[in-house]
């Protein structure tokens, strides 16, 4: 046998030791050897492939740390929106959470669930090649994460290369596990800091003289967004998976982990199947007992509906799927005494009073505002000017103040009242009969100019790099820029005189301006800000608006022709959001601000157009698992085709197309009297040869 040759058995054989050990220690929490002898195996494996560098390859674990520093992260558009979770704090809540799913079910009488850890980290997706791992990517704002493929490689917990399932006794289950090594493969999961490795990284800090990270989450995401890799992998950071996203016929959440866990990721052993509400709270009691025991920081459990077809039926609202839910430990709380109360004017006219704190800390962060929502929220809550009040960081984020301690007041305290005339503008203020909120009635109102201008180039919006709030702050005190179109038609030239910019600056923030002149319609129409039009919405009347019309102006000739009940017939869009989207059709003043950006050069994708087609104005439901496509692929094709999908049959669903194993959609659809299509008529139908 050559020498080359004996080198490359060994270099296979150091390679499969080392990602044993990583799966043993990360995966099963075993330790068979000490960490000074691992380190041995991982230096003679990188001393080998320093002789011999053409046997290096992507997956090796000498690989981890690897590339220059970047200048920058490119942005990452998801597959499928990585969502949020709504959150409950007490049985109560959970308790009206199941019964909105009932009545969404009725046909349920008891539901089932998985519960989790709820990991106090960073979300992020991790995206596959026939089991190599080739990206990683930062939720961000839940549709276009960044790119952080660099500094995921560094942590051990994620695997190279996805460990071999036929070397698992995973059963019946090995035909679903091999799918994960075919092609595309997405798992998802949250980058956290251990305690040890939190306290570990504040005493080098303080050695350094530098501020000590407030909390372990922090520390990790700001790990995580370093652009040098060498740094990230000094911070130990570790990960937890939680989803796979790719359709590989799996049926229940349990399930997932139980792949995950074959497939070499880290869960969390505490997870557990819970038959009923009850043995939720059950699970949700033990954790919160035992908690202070864990290595790592959680901040409550996250609850699911275990049937994956069902979860996935029952849809999402808003950003948060309906049926999962974060189930929160309570926040921490602090004491301390309201300073002031004073009104913040939003980008709607919508008036929010913010409580002005003595800075207190909660949290591991300090505190010195606290929204109060709205005038009925102060007096519900009896909040005065001057008093001292438990304040809490509501899912440990946002501070909200509990209540005030009554016992406390000397009579000096003062009672809020909501000023007659806008504190910016001067201008009449309004409160509409049954809503909340009081509003400015002047459009034109310097504070909602202002937010107005912040929301267009916000990460949602525009996404415009550099042009953040204080900057903004100084093209309007510039007078450089009173409305959005006004940010296209800016030079270097301008900006340079500006305190604070040099020419590099100003050459920086133009660049990435006009970068941002073609940008998707869903995109444009949400950075307009109109009223009750969020994220999502905005991606459903995209659609809608792009099956007529493929450039800005015939797309708003085209709306400002809809009627209220038109609107209404997009999916999710009721009288309120459709009596907003007719007002601002037909406001003078906000299509001169469109018109505007059109003469400024702003276009829309052209790759982003949704095709009128052959499936125009049908809706359809997908359930079953389809072999030649996934759901979202099925999805994707179908709104190309001027389609329209839904997560349940109605009277109103045109087709249902049935995979294999098909849910209790199929069953609703028959009942309904709705079309049903195999895979083969859908496939058929999806390449032109018919339409029905």
């Amino acid at each position: 046998m050559s020498d080359k040759k004996i080198v490359k058995e060994r270099i296979e054989k150091l390679r499969g030791e080392i990602n044993r050990h990583r799966y043993l220690y990360h995966v099963l929490d075993k330790q068979e050897i000490s960490e000074a002898a691992l380190d041995s195996l991982k230096h003679e494996l990188a001393k080998l492939e320093e002789q011999y560098p053409e046997s290096i390859t992507s997956d090796s674990p000498t690989q981890r740390v690897a590339g220059r520093p970047l200048e920058e992260f490119k942005k990452v558009r998801h597959s499928s929106s990585m969502l949020s979770l709504n959150d409950a704090f007490d049985q109560e809540e959970m308790k009206e959470w199941e019964e909105r799913l009932k009545r969404l079910r009725p046909d349920i009488k008891e539901f089932d669930y998985y519960g989790e850890l709820k990991m106090d980290g960073l979300a992020v997706s991790l995206l596959y090649e026939n089991g190599i791992l080739v990206q990683g990517a930062t939720r961000g704002d839940g549709i276009t994460g960044e790119d952080v493929t660099q500094n995921i490689r560094t942590i051990e917990a994620i695997p190279l290369k996805l460990e071999n399932p036929a070397n698992e006794k995973s059963g019946k289950t090995d035909g679903l596990l091999q799918k994960a090594f075919k092609g595309r493969f997405e798992v998802r999961g949250e980058v956290f800091m251990s305690k040890t490795s939190f306290e570990k990284i504040n005493k080098e800090q303080k050695k350094k003289n530098e501020e000590p990270f407030a909390n372990p989450r922090n520390a990790a995401a700001g790990s995580i967004r370093q652009l040098d890799p060498k740094i990230a992998a000094g911070r130990k950071l570790d990960f937890c998976a939680y989803d796979i996203v790719t359709d590989i016929g799996i049926s229940t959440h349990e399930e997932v982990h139980q792949m995950l866990e074959f497939l070499g990721f880290f869960t969390t052993k505490q997870n557990r199947h819970c038959g009923n509400l009850d043995k939720v709270f059950e699970f949700y009691n033990e954790i919160q007992n035992s908690r202070e025991k864990l290595l790592f920081q959680i901040d409550g459990i996250v609850v699911s509906v275990n049937n994956i077809s069902l979860l996935k039926e029952l849809g999402v609202a808003g950003k948060a799927p309906r049926g999962m839910i974060a189930f929160k430990f309570p926040a921490e709380q602090a004491t301390t005494v309201v300073e002031d109360i004073i009104v913040q004017v939003g980008r709607t006219g919508a008036l929010t009073p913010v409580a002005h704190l003595t800075p207190v800390k909660v949290a591991g962060s300090t505190v010195s505002r606290a929204t109060l929502h709205n005038e009925d929220e102060i007096k519900r809550k009896d909040i005065r000017i001057g008093d001292t009040v438990i304040i809490q960081k509501a899912g440990d984020v946002i501070p909200e103040i509990v209540e005030p301690l009554k016992r406390m007041r000397t009579g000096k305290e003062r009672e809020f009242v909501m000023p007659k005339n806008c504190p910016v503008c001067g201008s009449p203020l309004v409160r509409q009969e049954g809503e909340a909120i009081t509003r400015c009635t002047n459009s034109q109102c310097f504070a909602q100019n202002r937010r107005r201008l912040f929301h267009f180039a916000s990460k949602g919006a525009f996404d415009i790099e550099g042009l953040g709030p204080k900057i903004i702050d100084q093209l309007i005190e510039s007078e450089l820029a009173a409305e959005p179109a006004d940010f296209f038609e800016l030079e270097a030239g301008d900006l340079e005189p500006l305190k604070r910019f040099a020419e590099k600056k100003a050459k920086n923030i133009i660049e990435g301006i006009q970068a941002r002149k073609i940008i998707s319609l869903s995109r444009f129409l949400f950075a307009l800000g109109i009223r009750h039009v969020g994220e999502l919405m905005a991606q459903d009347i995209s659609r809608l608006l792009l099956s007529k019309a493929d450039n800005l102006k015939d797309i708003v000739k085209f709306a400002q022709g809809l009627t209220r009940e038109q609107w209404m017939e997009i999916e999710g869009i009721g009288d309120i959001a459709a009596d907003s989207l007719v007002e601002f059709f037909h406001n003078k003043k906000s299509l001169k601000i469109v018109e505007n950006l059109i003469r400024a050069g702003v276009e829309i994708e052209k790759e982003r157009k949704a095709a009128a087609g052959i499936l125009t104005g049908k809706k359809f439901v997908i359930t079953g698992t389809l072999a030649s496509m996934s759901r979202d692929q099925a999805k994707t094709r179908i709104q190309e085709l001027g389609g329209r999908t839904s997560e349940s049959a109605s009277r109103e669903t045109d087709f249902l197309v049935a995979g294999e194993n098909p849910g209790s959609k199929y069953d609703k659809a028959k009942k309904l009297g709705v079309k049903i299509l195999g895979e083969k008529e859908f496939s058929e139908m999806i390449r032109n040869k018919y339409a029905k």
